[in-house]
């Protein structure tokens, strides 16, 4: 009979489950009416979805943080462990089924031969008092066909829980009064009864359970054993790695001729050693690049400043001194005007062939194309040598003659070379020239030429005092002469010998100087002849 305090308290219940009617148009309290209580479909959704990205973000940068050797070693131990689990459950699986088909074996047989209803009932030998039969396998129960039992054997204080519709195949049933104790029962059913066959499953189920230990403890002391030996084999392959690291810290601090060392084992580690290494030979070449753009930059910078100092301080002698005459002239103070008209002209002259010689200059700067015909060099250079000896003639008329001579050694080829014959002209008569200024009336001058398989050697070489190591590094530059004075008939203005570099630079050739202090100088031409 029910308890009426329990019978209320259930209706109570009840009936707070039961939500009350509410009048027409109510809403529901904590809604809005407006909306019609209707909560807007992914409001939450929306609301929550920035604290899940924020988690995910917190733990992708976890993750990040963790060492790449560590990473490895979890994620082979936890795939030998997945291994290892997959094949347990299997291996285990496979064990038990065999076990409970050896316990159906032996359930069917028993069931067909000597428990069936259709066999006599065993014989029970007689036993002395305190010698009884130890408790049997199988648990039989035996009724005939009006329900009556005709045999029961226990083998045990449990028997077993058998369900009414217990049938012909074998089925797992547990004990009554105890449900952790299983058993395997099958049931026959004949005209002349039925009978109940049953075997304990304590001993098979003893069996997987060591079985299951044993795959525990191999299984940890295998896990255990692969954790550390592949520890020790990530850290070795990886070591060259760290090499890697301190090679880019040391690069990282200026040393950029450090390299990855390469064992040559073509490893993945190795080929990563080897691309690094070709990627910090051309970031170095970059850096060599552009520091020596950098450097070559300031050089012509400076060489442009001091170009147009130059060129202001040589346009500034001739107009001041022509400033000066024609205030001389305007006061009255110069008698002969023939003499004054003959000083302007003359710085006029000078003037006007600086000016010319620094647009030529400024023309081979912007590259422009020379001419390019067969030119005869032995004809430059006779004429050249003839000149020669017709100004020094002209310039000393009672002294003895400068020796000034043609050579033609011996070599390969013609003395012909295609190129621009009035600039060709012009390199020879500077070279020669500035020997005949620069040396004492006794130095010799000989113009030498020499024919080559690709290209013909012109030389100009002197006897006379020589050039020190400094001037005959800088002799080409513009605007340089080794005499420091301003005078045009002593030092020049030192742009003939940047006009012959430029001019056989437009050529495709190159000049050099060949001078000693006592010995003499000597400068080679050196042009490309015609390929045909």
């Amino acid at each position: 009979m029910s308890d009426p305090r329990s019978v209320r308290e259930r209706a109570d219940h009840d009936a707070g489950d039961i939500e009350p009617v509410r009048p027409a148009g109510e809403s529901e309290p904590g809604t809005d009416s407006g909306s019609g209580g209707i909560a807007e479909p992914g409001a939450g959704a929306e609301g929550a979805a920035p604290p899940r990205r924020g988690i995910r973000r917190r733990i992708s940068r976890r993750l990040a943080a963790v060492p790449l050797r560590v990473t490895l070693v979890l994620a082979l131990v936890c795939l030998a462990g997945l291994g290892l689990l997959v094949s347990g459950v299997a291996v285990t699986s496979a064990m038990r089924n065999v076990l409970i088909d050896k316990v159906d074996r032996q359930l069917f047989d028993a069931a067909h031969s000597w428990a069936s209803p259709d066999a006599p009932p065993p014989q029970h030998l007689p036993q002395p008092p305190g010698r009884e039969r130890p408790p049997a396998l199988f648990y039989v129960q035996v009724t005939g066909p009006t329900g009556n039992q005709r045999l029961l054997l226990s083998s045990g204080p449990t028997v077993p829980d058998t369900p009414p519709d217990l049938s012909k195949h074998p089925e797992t049933v547990g004990s009554v009064g105890d449900p952790d104790e299983h058993w395997r029962a099958i049931k026959v059913v004949t005209p002349q009864g039925s009978s109940v066959v049953a075997l304990r499953l304590t001993e098979t189920e003893n069996i997987i359970d060591r079985l299951i230990g044993l795959q525990v403890a191999v299984g940890l002391i295998v896990l255990a054993v692969l954790a550390v030996v592949a520890q020790f084999v990530i850290r070795r392959s990886l070591r060259p790695l760290g090499e890697v690291e301190k090679t880019a810290a040391a690069i990282a601090s200026g040393d950029l001729h450090r390299r990855v060392p390469v064992q040559g084992t073509n490893t993945e580690v190795d080929r990563l050693s080897q691309s690094l290494n070709g990627m910090l030979s051309q970031i170095q070449s970059a850096f060599a690049a552009t520091e020596a753009s950098e450097e070559s930059a300031r050089r012509s910078e400076a060489r442009m400043r001091r170009f147009v100092a130059d060129a202001s301080h040589e346009l500034r002698t001739p107009l001041t001194t022509i400033k000066g005459f024609a205030e001389l002239y305007r006061q009255g103070a110069l008698a002969d005007p023939d003499l004054f008209m003959d000083r302007i002209e003359r710085e006029s002259n000078r003037m006007s062939l600086l000016v010319e010689d620094l647009l030529m200059l400024a023309r081979l700067d912007a590259q422009r194309p020379v001419e390019r015909r067969p030119v005869d060099l032995l004809a430059l250079a006779s004429d050249a040598v003839h000149n020669a000896r017709a100004v020094d003639a002209a310039q000393r008329p009672e002294e003895p003659r400068r020796p000034i001579d043609l050579e033609i050694r011996p070599g390969t080829g013609t003395l012909e070379v295609r190129g621009d014959e009035a600039r060709l002209r012009q390199v020879l008569g500077n070279l020669v020239n500035n020997a005949l200024i620069h040396t004492p009336p006794e130095a010799a001058v000989t113009v030498a030429l020499t024919p080559a398989p690709d290209e013909v050697v012109i030389e100009v070489s002197d006897t006379g005092p020589g050039l020190p190591t400094e001037d005959a590094e800088r002799i080409f530059e513009r605007f340089y002469r080794t005499d420091t004075s301003r005078s045009r008939d002593s030092g020049g203005t030192g742009l003939g010998l940047s006009i012959v570099q430029a001019l056989v630079a437009a050529h495709g050739g190159a000049v050099s100087v060949r001078s000693a202090v006592g010995q003499g100088t000597t400068f080679a031409v050196r042009l490309p002849r015609s390929q045909e």
